[in-house]
């Protein structure tokens, strides 16, 4: 089951909810969104941009900083925090786009929940605070194309 129409929320703003079934036990599908070993290859980023950069260590109450390029060579920067780190079943952080001036835009949440299915996984991801309908079909667009990179990932497993 792959849904990947988002759905809007109420008072908070806009919120995105993807459902994806990868056929890969939870704790793989959990170790790519938090090992680097894991996250180098596939960057948690769709394939239309390259990551240029990426700090931070998965642990609550860890920053991290990410580029990301675009085709067409500007460079995308954001930035979170970890807030709940809970193997094998979530993963929760704060998202934000950067403007020119290093400065966060506007503060999103992202939930990132691991159901067992047997030998496949179903996720979850949950993206609260968005400001517009316009940025939750971007996000939409982005975390599927992230989502496609880890599920070709877990494939070569």
């Amino acid at each position: 089951m792959n849904t990947k129409e988002p759905y809007e929320s109420s008072p908070g703003g806009y919120e995105l909810v993807i459902k994806r079934v990868f056929d890969a036990p939870r704790e793989l599908v959990f170790a790519a969104w938090t090992q680097p070993q894991h996250l180098r290859n596939w960057s948690a980023a769709p394939s239309w941009v390259t990551i240029t950069e990426k700090h931070g260590e998965v642990r609550v109450g860890e920053m991290f900083n990410v580029t990301m390029r675009t085709p067409e060579g500007k460079d995308l920067h954001l930035q979170g925090k970890y807030l709940e780190v809970t193997a094998p079943v979530r993963l929760v952080f704060t998202h934000a786009w950067l403007n020119e001036a290093g400065e966060p835009k506007n503060h999103t949440l992202v939930t990132i929940e691991l159901a067992e299915g047997g030998k496949k996984t179903e996720l979850t991801l949950r993206q609260t605070g968005l400001p517009s309908a316009e940025s939750r079909d971007g996000h939409n667009h982005g975390w599927n194309g992230a989502l496609d990179n880890l599920e070709a990932y877990l494939a070569s497993c």
